[in-house]
């Protein structure tokens, strides 16, 4: 009818429409907003205090459903442009929560990371916080309090897998920390090849405090990197720790004052971008899987096969013909 808006909702499967009365139940044409997240700012306000009669054969949406499509998305990755071309970063985007990791942010994230996975330009990731003064929280455990024993399973073993493949990207990754990584939060950090505290920072595993211990990685990766009697009384007492502390025992790597770690961050990203990629991706290969063989002589041999496959490569000539040359290489990945 003339005398109504329709705000139009196209599903897979279904299209849902709402249907608002102008005269009463939304402003005249001439003054509705035209940003769709305006609309839908306005539309949820308005029925936060009245809920709006639906039209005959009109699905009414709650406000709750409405305010989360007016939402930002959960994770956002940006490519740099130049001069950083070939360095991206990924932003958890839930800072009135302290960015915890719900189900959509998990599997938006895991979205995120194939996308990494199939960028061929992609050399290094950045990973932050939109917020100031908190990295991440941890698990969303309000949602958690509405799952069941099997759903909070499939929850650790997914959230544990996405950062098995995050950590397995063949590109060096770097956690900016500011504020507080804690639980869920740090196992994403040390999912991480880099960690960069800002001097607020606070880490810790807490999980413990909750009767149950870190599921999505962190008593494999902590003791691997701190060592494993430190990493016992860090889980078994969910003590934090600060940035200082982190770096002294090599959970991180520097420590900067508040609100610069990106900056240092960003310094370290653009001087592995100046070297060659494929050397890049293979160190990081030779590393991790050498660390994770028997002994020493396997491990070499992981080395040796990682450096026969640079052997062969433009990259590599490159480099000879600059350090002749007296220039700066100019590495094509190929």
């Amino acid at each position: 009818p003339k005398c109504c808006s329709v705000l139009v909702l196209k599903w897979a499967d279904r299209t849902d429409s709402i249907a608002f009365n102008c005269s009463c139940h939304y402003p005249p044409r001439a003054s509705r907003m035209r940003s769709p997240r305006s609309f839908l700012a306005a539309v949820s306000g308005h029925l936060a205090g009245r809920q709006a009669p639906a039209a005959p054969g009109h699905h009414s949406l709650p406000v709750r459903t409405l305010q989360t499509l007016a939402q930002r998305e959960p994770v956002r990755l940006k490519k740099l442009s130049a001069p950083d071309t070939g360095i991206l970063e990924l932003t958890l985007e839930r800072p009135e929560v302290k960015n915890a990791i719900s189900w959509e942010l998990m599997t938006r994230l895991r979205g995120a990371i194939h996308k990494i996975e199939a960028d061929a330009t992609a050399k290094v990731v950045l990973v932050a916080s939109s917020g100031p003064g908190v990295f991440c929280a941890g698990a969303d455990l309000k949602e958690r309090r509405h799952m069941s024993s099997s759903h909070v399973k499939e929850y650790a073993n997914s959230l544990r897998s996405t950062f098995s493949y995050f950590e397995a990207l063949s590109i060096p990754t770097i956690a900016v920390i500011e504020g507080a990584a804690l639980g869920g939060g740090l196992e994403l950090a040390l999912s991480c090849d880099l960690r960069i505290c800002g001097e607020n920072a606070t880490l810790g595993l807490p999980e413990t405090g909750l009767a149950i211990i870190p599921g999505a990685g962190g008593t494999q990766r902590l003791p691997r990197i701190t060592g494993r009697s430190r990493a016992k009384e860090l889980i078994f007492t969910g003590r934090r720790c600060d940035a200082t502390e982190a770096v002294l025992m090599g959970l991180a790597n520097y420590c900067v004052p508040a609100g610069e770690a990106y900056g240092k961050a960003l310094e370290l990203a653009r001087e592995m971008t100046k070297k060659g990629p494929l050397g890049v991706r293979m160190a990081k290969k030779a590393i991790d899987q050498g660390m994770e063989v028997a002994d020493m002589r396997s491990a070499l041999a992981v080395e040796g096969e990682c450096y026969e496959q640079l052997l062969h490569t433009q990259d590599r000539l490159e480099g000879l013909a600059a350090f002749a040359d007296k220039r700066e290489p100019v590495y094509t990945g190929e």
